[in-house]
């Protein structure tokens, strides 16, 4: 599943949904890196 999350206050990224993690974020995956961040609610 595709999401999207933001880093920071103006990076937003999107890719692969790989784990939820600790505090609502959530680790998404692009290519072999991952990110952690809050996700996009529409």
């Amino acid at each position: 599943m595709i999401r999207t999350i933001t880093i920071g206050s103006y990076i937003s990224v999107q890719g692969v949904f790989e784990r939820q993690a600790e505090g609502g974020d959530i680790v998404i995956r692009v290519g072999e890196k991952t990110y952690q961040g809050k996700p996009v609610i529409k």
